[in-house]
């Protein structure tokens, strides 16, 4: 999964229902895909003069990232719940030329499918606020801190009640539609995080903040495994 703040029509609604993301982004996989082709400029920034061995894209969607991380390390591994979306990652990849450094794999952010200690440099964006309920969100930051190798980095984000579009000052759960060719809309879950909100639930992971930011209406945290 990977979502980006703007061009979707949504309504800011109280505890909607989480619904089932493996099956929305299977729906809409295809035309997401096509609204997805560059890299934001904060991974941009962050893989700025990181390298690794293993680099992992928790949250893949169509592989934009998995492709930035491929070019840092010698094999970057895209985990997606979404058969659909693996299957543009996997294409991605190839028109790309980037298949031989990529991998990708079906699987649970909240549950990874990657050995301890073994991610030199990752990314975990745009995918955290569709988990629900927040243990799962938890859990999921959990998992990243336990596949993080000793030294090993990551970028974290999650779309923040900072960005313009939204009135309050408190994390809300909400739907934000996505619209099909032909006009057809499937609402999507969301978490939308208050700063502090974000903050606090890095602080209760086993993850350790490096740095924190907030850029194009997104929660943005540099971490790193803590002690264990």
């Amino acid at each position: 999964m990977d979502s980006d703040p703007g061009g979707e029509s949504g309504s800011a609604g109280g505890d909607p229902p989480s619904g089932d993301p493996r099956r929305t982004y299977d729906r809409i996989a295809t035309h997401f895909s096509k609204t997805r082709e560059y890299a934001w400029p904060e991974v941009e920034s962050f893989l700025e003069d990181r390298s690794g061995t293993v680099a992992l894209d928790v949250g893949c969607g169509n592989g934009r990232h998995t492709e930035a991380l491929a070019a840092r390390a010698e094999v970057a591994v895209g985990v997606d719940l979404s058969r659909g979306l693996l299957d543009e990652a996997a294409a991605r990849a190839r028109d790309r030329g980037v298949a031989d450094a990529s991998a990708f794999v079906h699987g649970d952010a909240a549950a990874l499918p990657v050995p301890d200690d073994a991610v030199d440099l990752g990314v975990y964006v745009a995918t955290l606020h569709h988990l629900s309920p927040r243990a799962a969100r938890v859990e999921s930051l959990n998992e990243l801190a336990r596949v993080l190798a000793p030294g090993g980095v990551a970028l974290v984000s999650a779309w923040s009640t900072a960005h313009d579009r939204f009135d309050r000052d408190e994390g809300f759960d909400t739907t934000v539609d996505w619209t099909l060719p032909g006009g057809e809309t499937v609402p999507r879950y969301y978490h939308i995080y208050s700063p502090a909100e974000f903050a606090a639930e890095l602080s209760a992971s086993a993850l350790e903040l490096r740095r924190s930011e907030i850029s194009s209406g997104n929660c943005y945290a540099v971490v790193a495994s803590g002690e264990r």
